[in-house]
């Protein structure tokens, strides 16, 4: 896919060292079930890439798609008084990319990150890779170690 996103995204990739390899799908995979089923893994090994807003500051959760976010979980690990999901609007300028292709990492600002602790017990995780119809395998430890994410369940 030529696309400036994913462009962004692979050039953020090789920064960091990372030689990702990006797969694109015909069709969007609008849910975490509808990327597992295309490329063929556990639902629990989709890299959901959610921002929220603490306080005020925006964070970037990287949860199972086997799992949804406990808005009440995330603010205790985060001490934070209010959480809440971020829009549209607000995940585009915190990461430079839109809902559903939003990548880990290569944002253009630096983000706190959050890691639900239920995808670092996989050998492989698949991420959105800049746009809704990439994704990208890398290990939990590689996922980990570029995002310098803090650990922690996020559904109780």
């Amino acid at each position: 896919m030529n696309n400036a996103s994913v462009e962004r995204f692979r050039a953020s990739a090789a920064q960091l060292g990372m030689d990702i390899d990006v797969r694109e799908f015909p069709e969007e995979t609008r849910t975490a079930l509808d990327a597992a089923e295309a490329i063929g893994c556990d639902i629990a090994q989709i890299v959901k890439s959610l921002v929220f807003i603490a306080d005020d500051e925006p964070v970037l959760v990287l949860t199972s798609g086997a799992n949804r976010v406990e808005e009440g979980a995330l603010a205790e690990h985060l001490e934070a008084e209010v959480v809440r999901k971020a829009d549209a609007d607000e995940v585009r300028q915190a990461t430079g990319y839109a809902i559903g292709g939003t990548p880990p990492f290569g944002h253009g600002e630096p983000l706190r990150v959050v890691c639900d602790a239920d995808l670092t017990v996989f050998d492989e995780v698949w991420a959105a890779a800049g746009h809704p119809r990439t994704v990208f395998p890398l290990s939990a430890d590689d996922l980990l170690r570029v995002t310098a994410a803090s650990v922690t369940t996020v559904d109780r």
